[in-house]
């Protein structure tokens, strides 16, 4: 449910009506289902070394063992800075959502409302996040089960007046608007809305039993997704046709407009958007809390690994990482202040942050295929993993290749007009990474780990 959850959000609710109007239905589908197989893929791969090395802070700690301590290093300050910042994002979010209800109470109270709750849950014990964090995926995915119903039931005429079946999907120039260039667009679109599914690889190290757990969510999380979220479009597609100025929204101050929200007004639901605004504020606060504990567990993982303060590797005595938590909660506020009074310190640290999951997703992909690669040189029976990724090699050389073709194509017409500012802003990300990797290679002078020096000592779960 975590990983379902952190994956249903604003980019399906309302930023999928984007990804229609821009590439047309037929395109949309095709980028969301190339992402989904990219996710699926990535799941896999990180099930396999999840389950056979379950600890906090995967990404950097994979990308340390199997690939270069320096890739680890980078990785680890990537992935934190990535959930630290949208932490403080999702924190304006609540204000933005809650402005839908009462307009005249100040923004900034919602916000340091929220991130007090969210601090609260985190602090108190895992099993609290773990339970928040299952309710407010349940209310996203309920919300998902009954808009395709009413959806399938609209698009009959059995809701909503007459039948519309399939002719939205071929008006105009649909069901492909504006060929290859706007369908790798709207991957980039897809991929943002799939952020989050490799949360399962943060929670495996305090799973109970990761070998059971791991396995059986990926496996889940793959067809609802793939489910949900190709359903969810095709009947956006077939009920609103792609020309219209409706399907612009792509934030959560787009409740009015969201393709949900216009599904149900049209079968008849008067009150369709304060119910999709209560479902979008749930969305909100479910991303916000796994952004606090993803960027709280991989600054305390990158402290036991000296990579950080030794102060944030340290657990209280419920085993929560508070000096960790305290730290992310600061610059979580630090930047939501820099939202009200230096909006450009806040745009800057938002644009750094953008394309930091896809980098994250690039490093389990490396990770594992070099882990995979060490266990053949170094003579070891696949039948010592716990869960076996499927495809292998073409799972992670895939997902590498889609990683990049997102980040290359984040923003491609900057490119076609040189609008430097544009760029700078768009993969400001790729620099900062680089510097982080560069500046710890050169101090400690790694290499890449040759495969048959790299640790492939299991973790007993048991223990």
């Amino acid at each position: 449910m975590i990983a379902l959850g952190g994956s249903i959000g604003t980019g399906l609710f309302v930023a999928s009506g984007s990804a229609i109007s821009t590439a047309g239905p037929g395109g949309a589908l095709v980028a969301y289902i190339g992402i989904g197989l990219m996710v699926f893929f990535l799941m896999t791969s990180l099930g396999e070394m999840a389950t056979y090395l379950p600890v906090t802070g995967s990404f950097a700690t994979y990308s340390k063992r199997f690939v270069d301590p320096a890739l680890g290093f980078a990785m680890g300050w990537n992935y934190w800075f990535n959930w630290a910042i949208t932490l403080a994002v999702d924190i304006s979010t609540v204000a933005l959502v809650m402005k839908f209800w009462l307009p005249s109470i100040p923004s900034w109270i919602f916000s340091l409302l929220a991130l007090t709750i969210i601090f609260c849950i985190n602090a108190f014990s895992v099993l609290s996040f773990g339970e928040t964090e299952y309710w407010l995926a349940l209310i996203k995915v309920v919300t998902v089960i009954l808009f395709l119903i009413v959806g399938v039931l609209t698009i009959f005429g059995i809701m909503g007046g007459h039948a519309v079946g399939l002719e939205n999907l071929f008006y105009k120039k649909a069901p492909f608007v504006g060929g290859i260039p706007t369908i790798l667009s709207v991957f980039v679109v897809a991929g943002f809305s799939f952020q989050g599914t490799e949360l399962i690889g943060i929670t495996a190290g305090e799973s109970e039993t990761p070998e059971k757990s791991i396995p059986k969510a990926i496996k889940q999380v793959f067809w609802r997704i793939l489910l949900f979220y190709i359903l969810s479009i095709f009947v956006i597609a077939c009920l609103i046709p792609y020309t219209s100025s409706n399907l612009l929204g792509s934030g959560a101050n787009d409740i009015a407009i969201s393709p949900f929200t216009l599904v149900f007004r049209r079968a008849g639901l008067a009150s369709a958007a304060s119910v999709m605004n209560a479902v979008i504020l749930t969305s909100v606060l479910s991303a916000a809390n796994s952004g606090m504990y993803a960027s709280t567990r991989m600054l305390y993982s990158l402290a036991r690994s000296g990579d950080a303060p030794r102060i944030f590797g340290l657990l209280n005595i419920r085993g929560i990482p508070f000096p960790a938590l305290l730290g992310t909660t600061a610059v979580g506020l630090f930047t939501f202040l820099a939202s009200v009074y230096g909006t450009r310190i806040y745009t800057f640290l938002v644009s750094a942050s953008g394309l930091t999951g896809f980098i994250a997703w690039l490093g389990i992909a490396i990770s594992h295929y070099r882990f995979r690669r060490a266990f053949k040189k170094q003579g070891k029976s696949l039948d010592k993993l716990r869960y076996r990724a499927k495809l292998f090699p073409l799972g992670p050389i895939l997902s590498l290749v889609l990683c990049i073709l997102v980040i290359i194509g984040q923003d491609l017409k900057s490119f076609a007009n040189w609008d430097w500012q544009a760029i700078g802003v768009s993969y400001m990300s790729v620099p900062l990474f680089l510097v982080l990797y560069f500046y710890y290679k050169f101090k400690h002078h790694t290499k890449l780990i040759p495969l048959e020096s790299i640790d492939l000592t299991p973790t007993d779960t048991k223990k």
